[in-house]
């Protein structure tokens, strides 16, 4: 398929070589013709110098023909601007916008544009990696303010509802994980033993929470 990618930095460069390895056709748009030096020496897609949400230029880069389009500057308002036309104007059926202020993130989702909110990504990939028995998020939605985890549970909690945990902890049972498969509890439902338990939480939360799952039931009593 045909992708065409508005934004040459670092992260516009790896994704355009990447999908050039999956024998994809690129175009790279971006306004600075010097950003060009960060592609890599193989690259062979096109190089359009020009705004990406100019019409012409997306045009010459091959938007009639393309599949996905991703907006990837380093500039929020040109990220969204250049994926409504993408999508609203040349009716690409894959667009992603890389936001970096979480807050506009869940608006942009809401008019029918994925996003990916960099800021909270980002903290809970490093998260992942300084604490590996740590908070770190398994998703979070657009805006940054709810995040799924699994829970690190203390033992005395098998045997106790879910309700009882929801109640300790604040958050909200998302699901289990029992002998591989997933369950969607109810309030009544009783965890067991090996049981992977998700939880749905403010993001603010996300510590307190971890830490109300890891003290034994009777201290939250």
């Amino acid at each position: 398929m045909h992708v065409v990618i508005m934004g040459c930095g670092r992260v516009g460069a790896s994704l355009a070589s990447a999908l050039q390895r999956l024998d994809h056709t690129v175009a790279v748009v971006d306004k600075d013709a010097a950003s060009f030096h960060r592609l890599s020496r193989g690259f062979t897609g096109q190089r359009v110098t020009g705004n990406g949400f100019d019409r012409d230029v997306l045009v010459e880069a091959g938007i009639e023909g393309a599949t996905a389009f991703a907006a990837v500057s380093n500039g929020d308002n040109s990220n969204i601007i250049s994926a409504r036309v993408a999508r609203e104007t040349f009716g690409v059926e894959h667009v992603v916008a890389r936001i970096y202020d979480p807050k506009r993130a869940e608006v942009y989702q809401r008019l029918g544009i994925p996003t990916v909110a960099t800021v909270p990504w980002t903290t809970d990939r490093f998260l992942r990696m300084l604490l590996p028995e740590g908070v770190a998020t398994d998703w979070r939605e657009p805006s940054g303010s709810v995040a799924v985890l699994q829970l690190p549970l203390h033992e005395g909690w098998v045997g106790r509802r879910v309700d009882e945990l929801e109640t300790a902890t604040g958050a909200r049972v998302a699901f289990l994980m029992r002998f591989g498969n997933g369950v969607l509890p109810d309030r009544r439902t009783m965890i067991q033993a090996d049981d992977t338990v998700y939880v749905a939480a403010l993001s603010g939360t996300v510590t307190d929470v971890t830490a109300a799952a890891r003290r034994t039931p009777e201290e939250d009593d």
